[in-house]
């Protein structure tokens, strides 16, 4: 077993590295300018939703009060007639990059921990490094890509633009499982 201060320079190593990499991968490389389409007539749905004043959150439309109105006739026909959407409203400006920034290094750094702490309970000191990056891999990749899955299976994401998060997942981990393995103490 390996305590997990021992583990502290990978922990953080791998989670810059990630964040170095997720840089990459959204703003030198196109392949995610295509996650999200422009809405239709987006300046008249624009003015048209502005007067509501809708706070920043997640909202369905229509939204049902609970399973009985899947029931319900006029709930039926809101659903039948359309539009039916899923979205999420924020505040109105620039978006604060800073703080998702710093949010995404401390995600990273969590993934970091956890698949540390697992392989840090399997493996002990001098552990090949196969078997390091096999457990801090396959936890890394857990962390970083199931969880969006369901955002597809339940809210009818797109199943491509979660497929490529499912695959930057697996870059982050393979990186996280490179650093642990390269890194892991003897």
């Amino acid at each position: 077993m390996v305590s997990l201060t021992a583990l502290v320079i990978p922990i953080v190593l791998s989670a810059v590295i990630v964040f170095i990499a997720s840089s990459i991968l959204h703003m030198v490389l196109p392949y995610h300018h295509s996650d999200l389409k422009k809405v239709p007539r987006e300046d008249e749905v624009q003015a048209a939703l502005r007067p509501f004043n809708i706070p920043p959150g997640d909202y369905a439309l229509p939204c049902g009060s609970g399973p009985s109105d899947m029931k319900n006739a006029a709930f039926l026909d809101k659903l039948n007639k359309g539009p039916v959407a899923f979205m999420t409203v924020v505040a109105p400006g620039p978006r604060p990059m800073g703080t998702a920034l710093v949010l995404w290094l401390i995600y990273s750094i969590v993934i970091s921990l956890f698949a540390g702490y697992i392989a840090s309970r399997a493996l002990g000191p001098g552990a090949p490094y196969l078997s390091v990056f096999r457990f801090v891999g396959a936890s890394a990749f857990m962390g970083y890509s199931l969880g969006m899955v369901h955002m597809s299976i339940w809210y009818s994401r797109s199943w491509t633009t979660t497929l490529k998060d499912v695959v930057d997942g697996l870059i982050y981990g393979l990186l996280t499982a490179g650093t642990f393995g390269w890194l892991w103490p003897h």
